[in-house]
């Protein structure tokens, strides 16, 4: 039995100082993993100790998320987590790969996705949604909160909470037991730094970008049919069951695979989820020399 090494550093992207973990054989294929709220590359560390020793697995820390160091000025949108992550991956010479997007790190990926279909080696999915069909009323209903509106900014600052961070981690996961509370208490420590409250409430008043962006999305994966993974917590309570099956609609031969548990799904379900993403990389490589010979 052996485990991979994870190196950790940082790479400055236009005066952003991303914090990335890296694994695996320079000359390996490539997973790009993107991270969601309110987490950040830590959330991968188990699934990169399990496939480094054959695939080169790489994940940044957005703006606003984990390690990274952003100017005080920084602007929190989608639209600029989207291009510090570009410009990460175009740094770091990242130029064919298969793309694992999971929450914020769908409008994030997808952003890049369509700006750059050739890099898209394939595309695996993790309770991450680009149709409206997952949208639980609770998602709706935070996504139409608006700052100038009464008691919003606190309803999402409540989310922020330490009690509102392991709500995502324990809904819907039928062995509570088996996660480690470690997750939700990094989490928070990162959520509780100086500048973070703001960062994350003008991300949460800007989602309503990426729902607007849902149809060039799904125009995208039928124009580009990416081979995909999808993989997903049936008691997510924000993105429901419809969205995983959604992508069925254009991606017919997508796999699909609906998991008992909830948002975080790598946390309680990795032993299940982990052969599958390496199967689908092997099968990536396969492809990429049949096209090369």
């Amino acid at each position: 039995m052996s485990s991979a090494l994870i190196t950790h550093r940082h790479l400055d992207v236009d005066g952003v100082r991303v914090f990335y973990r890296e694994t695996g054989p320079a000359d390996a294929p490539v997973l790009l993993l993107l991270h969601g709220f309110p987490s950040g590359s830590h959330q991968y560390r188990r699934l990169m100790a399990e496939l480094g020793g054959e695939f080169r697995l790489v994940a940044p820390d957005y703006p606003g998320f984990g390690r990274t160091e952003a100017p005080a000025d920084f602007t929190y949108t989608f639209d600029a987590l989207a291009d510090v992550t570009e410009g990460f991956v175009t740094a770091l010479g990242l130029d064919r790969f298969s793309l694992y997007v999971f929450d914020f790190g769908a409008p994030v990926g997808f952003r890049i996705a369509a700006r750059h279909p050739e890099w898209i080696e394939g595309l695996i999915v993790q309770n991450g949604n680009a149709y409206e069909d997952g949208l639980s009323d609770a998602a709706r209903e935070f996504i139409a909160l608006r700052r100038e509106n009464p008691g919003d900014v606190e309803q999402i600052e409540g989310l922020l909470t330490l009690d509102g961070t392991r709500f995502q981690y324990e809904t819907g996961v039928a062995d509570p037991a088996l996660l480690d509370p470690d997750s939700w208490t990094l989490d928070q420590h990162f959520l509780d730094l100086p500048g973070r409250t703001a960062a994350q409430v003008d991300l949460a008043l800007d989602y309503r970008s990426n729902v607007a962006l849902y149809p060039a999305w799904q125009e995208w994966l039928r124009a580009h049919t990416p081979p995909a993974l999808v993989v997903w917590g049936t008691g997510d309570p924000f993105f429901t069951e419809p969205g995983a099956r959604a992508y069925l609609r254009d991606l017919p031969e997508a796999e699909l695979h609906l998991l008992p548990t909830g948002h975080f799904a790598l946390e309680d379900q990795l032993p299940r989820i982990a052969p599958l993403v390496a199967d689908f990389l092997r099968a990536r490589a396969k492809d990429a020399d049949r096209a090369d010979a």
